[in-house]
């Protein structure tokens, strides 16, 4: 899968800079300026087709998801993220040196001309500031410095941005202005990846969160801090999840109905009940714990690859520490009656052990074993000669893992010192 969509982005690249040096000429080459604006058109391409690949990347494509994983989606999406801002800075700069030089003019003096007379540019100059917006606030530092709520709304205005300078691109580029079969293309692959943003953000979701009808039941505290949220609806089990796999989730209730969150299921759905674990972590997260029964709910999803199928051994061993052990807790459920199972649960404290008499049931059912490390890290290591002792046969099993990002990198390296083979681990990051 990987191969094939790196293989089908490189030739729209290799498509995208041919239509570029394809648009010119020996003489548009060798005139006054020439050579940086054809530069800057190269640039401008690129640029828009780059964001066409940031988008899709992650647009929420159910099977993309399952079979590649959303954190590693996101990853890709992160670190290609700032080079089409780079590309649409060279444009700017490319295109307005050379269209100064051709007119024998001052740079500012060409700049205010292209935004203020040419039809689109001052519309693609909006897009461009909004791009960088959203991409000023992924940075990791700025990230952590805002609400979940407001970094989502800034992301939202990206497809306007795109929306803003397609117009710009059609009408003004000189690979499309004559050339049909060009904008022809360009127009459909812009239309087609607005068609599979629309029908994975909006049209999958909709559908199924009329089909399904899910409401709010019941809110039981599970351990300080921690909640579960218990949901209601029609023929749950029909849904395409599985254990470890988490959906974005739109609580219908007065200023929230607009934000989607995502938490895991801590438990896999039966034909009219599901249901999540949370942790108050502030932001949306907080009100939970208050919200009222009834409450109507729309569901987008599911995501994620952090599931059974993944496995390559019928051991297993599952590792959640603190609220990551709700998807655990899916996973435990969701694995085949015949799987030896080991459980770890990590947390500061007993009460902190979330849903630990519900893992304490289901291994006692399956005659698996549960283990909990309860202390501080220093005092209750889970370091490769402790897990050795714990699991002796851990370098047979599958490791699934989650928790706090800082958690689960040490606990993989632990693992990995322990003789589990690096295609055993299976774990997954549920951070934007």
């Amino acid at each position: 899968m990987v191969d094939v969509l790196a293989l089908l982005a490189g030739l729209g690249l290799g498509w995208t800079i041919a239509l570029g040096v394809l648009a010119e000429s020996s003489g548009s080459l060798s005139a006054t300026g020439g050579l940086l604006t054809a530069a800057g058109r190269i640039a401008g391409l690129v640029a828009a087709y780059s964001m066409v690949v940031v988008v899709l990347l992650v647009a929420r494509v159910a099977p993309l998801e399952r079979a590649i994983g959303q954190d590693r989606l996101v990853r890709w999406h992160r670190k290609l993220g700032p080079y089409p801002l780079f590309l649409l800075g060279a444009h700017a700069i490319l295109i307005t040196l050379g269209y100064a030089r051709a007119a024998h003019d001052g740079v500012l003096h060409q700049l205010w001309e292209l935004i203020w007379t040419y039809p689109g540019i001052l519309a693609s100059a909006v897009g461009a500031i909004l791009l960088i917006a959203a991409g000023v606030t992924s940075y990791r530092k700025a990230r952590r410095r805002m609400k979940y709520e407001t970094w989502w709304t800034v992301h939202l205005y990206t497809y306007l941005a795109l929306f803003l300078s397609f117009s710009h691109q059609v009408n003004t580029g000189a690979s499309f202005v004559g050339h049909s079969t060009n904008r022809a293309w360009w127009t459909a692959l812009w239309v087609g990846t607005l068609a599979v943003v629309v029908a994975s953000r909006v049209g999958v979701p909709l559908w199924r969160s009329l089909r399904h009808r899910v409401r709010v039941v019941g809110i039981h505290p599970e351990a300080p801090g921690v909640v579960s949220v218990v949901l209601e609806g029609r023929r749950l089990d029909r849904l395409p999840v599985g254990g470890g796999q988490f959906l974005q989730w739109r609580f219908l209730r007065r200023g929230e109905w607009w934000q989607a969150h995502p938490y895991s299921l801590s438990a896999v759905p039966t034909s009219t009940r599901m249901r999540i674990t949370v942790k108050d972590l502030g932001d949306h997260s907080q009100g939970l714990a208050a919200m009222r029964p009834g409450t109507w709910v729309a569901i987008e999803g599911p995501y994620g690859a952090f599931t059974p199928d993944t496995r390559r051994t019928d051991k297993v061993l599952l590792v959640g520490a603190g609220v990551g052990s709700t998807p655990i807790r899916a996973i435990l459920e969701d694995l085949p009656e015949d799987t030896d199972v080991d459980v770890i649960l990590r947390a500061s404290d007993a009460p902190s052990l979330v849903l630990r008499d519900e893992f304490a049931e289901h291994l006692h059912r399956r005659r698996g074993r549960l283990h909990e490390a309860v202390g501080h890290r220093d005092r209750v290591p889970l370091d490769a000669a402790a897990l050795g002792r714990m699991i002796p046969d851990i370098a047979d099993r599958d490791v699934f893992v989650c928790g706090p990002d800082g958690f689960t990198e040490a606990f993989v390296h632990a693992a990995r010192a322990a003789g589990v083979p690096r295609d055993q681990i299976h774990h997954e990051s549920f951070a934007f």
